[in-house]
């Protein structure tokens, strides 16, 4: 794991108490990515969100911002380090049918050199595709 990744995991496992009991009267999305990467939510409607690890909403259309950050593996021939970048890829998503006291899960990974983000309802079915925004090396 790449120092920066590493220092952003510590700080955030040092700041992020347990996330707040979730509002019968709003939507809630839990902010989850596969091991190894780090997914944040940034903003929410263009408003910036205090805690990444979750959006808490109004029933309704919303646009979620993401921002995942993941390591390309090092070796490509051009870098003789051995080691690899770090790469971030900043996301929005559109979903017009949050609903009040639902569950719903945004989940991030990557394919090589891209990022992918999707939203989830709590049975699991795929409600929505991520678009990227930008994605480059930090």
């Amino acid at each position: 794991m790449p120092r920066t990744l590493l220092v952003t995991c510590l700080l955030l496992a040092g700041c992020a108490g347990p996330l707040p009991a979730p509002d019968a009267q709003q939507a809630w999305v839990e902010v989850y990515t596969t091991p190894g990467n780090s997914l944040l939510a940034e903003r929410l409607d263009n408003l910036s969100v205090k805690d990444g690890r979750y959006y808490q909403l109004t029933p309704g259309p919303h646009q979620l911002q993401l921002r995942l950050q993941f390591e390309l593996p090092g070796g490509n021939g051009l870098d003789h380090s051995g080691g690899g970048s770090l790469r971030t890829c900043l996301f929005n998503l559109d979903y017009a049918n949050f609903q009040a006291g639902q569950h719903y899960r945004v989940s991030a990974g990557q394919q090589g050199y891209r990022g992918w983000v999707r939203l989830y309802d709590a049975q699991r079915q795929v409600l929505a595709h991520g678009r990227e925004l930008r994605c480059g090396a930090l």
